[in-house]
């Protein structure tokens, strides 16, 4: 038994990792038991590539060398472009992603098939890296990492009759997702370093795509400094801001003393299993 985890049972668990280039992280639980539920941090190097840190991240990570029942991998990046699903076609994935993105040498593009909201995420991930967690754990799922957000949105926007704004902070950038009960009205990345450039982002947006300020509703999550602030700056023009409550969201008490403390994506990848 390690960090409350039996590595025996280990094959009955789900891994999930994230990479990022702001770090890496993991959560390993056991979805027959929410109280086998562990979570960690990795720090990565920044002069170094990401197939390095991918490297020396799995060597150096004790409990990534058990098997598990599932392995699912998100890439935290701006790197993806959303296709509607019947306009999809296998054979011209790499051609309309890089209609969309600028082309970079020595990445693997990959694909995820969105059933909600009828949609495709076209995103990358370097060519070696994607290689190296391949041949570690080969039966691993590559997700975008707006993709588990995209789907548990989508069903969770059905709720209501107004129009709803999504926003998750991260570190150096945002993601948004504007749905209007299930149907994608817009999902985009943006780079903000700061709360000014957040709440600018979010105000253009709205305005956009006509919000309605005392009808419709705009929920974030993320860092919760830079979410208490922009909330409470931006309630000075939209009357129903709420911000993301993972407690809710999770019925055992065992998750609620920990969920918070995970990235969204992740949070939305175990609710969406």
């Amino acid at each position: 038994m390690t960090n409350g985890l039996d590595y025996n049972k280990s094959e009955q668990y789900t891994l999930s990792i994230r990479l990022s280039t702001d770090g890496f992280s993991f959560s390993i639980y056991n979805p027959i038991s929410g109280g086998d539920f562990y979570h960690r941090t990795y720090p990565i190097n920044t002069q170094r590539s990401m197939a390095a840190n991918v490297k020396a991240f799995l060597a150096a990570t004790e409990e990534l060398k058990h098997k598990f029942k599932h392995v699912n991998i998100l890439v935290h990046s701006q790197r993806y472009t959303i296709v509607p699903l019947e306009l999809f076609e296998d054979e011209q994935m790499e051609n309309i992603f890089y209609q969309n993105v600028k082309e970079i040498k020595n990445e693997t593009v990959l694909c995820n098939i969105l059933g909600k909201s009828n949609s495709v995420i076209l995103f990358s991930l370097d060519k070696l890296a994607h290689l190296l967690l391949s041949e570690h754990f080969t039966s691993a799922r590559f997700f975008s990492s707006i993709s588990p957000q995209i789907e548990y949105l989508s069903a969770k926007s059905r709720q209501g009759n107004s129009r709803k704004m999504y926003v998750n902070i991260h570190t150096e950038n945002i993601d948004v997702i504007c749905i209007n009960k299930g149907r994608l009205l817009l999902v985009n990345s943006y780079l903000s370093p700061n709360c000014s450039d957040i709440i600018y982002y979010i105000l253009n947006i709205w305005k956009n795509l006509e919000y309605d300020q005392r009808r419709d509703e705009l929920h974030i999550t993320g860092r919760d400094e830079t979410r208490k602030e922009i909330i409470k700056e931006l309630q000075k023009y939209i009357s129903h801001v709420y911000s993301i409550n993972p407690h809710a969201e999770f019925t055992s008490s065992e998750y609620n003393v920990k969920i918070e403390d995970i990235p969204f994506d992740i949070q939305s990848l175990i609710l969406c299993e």
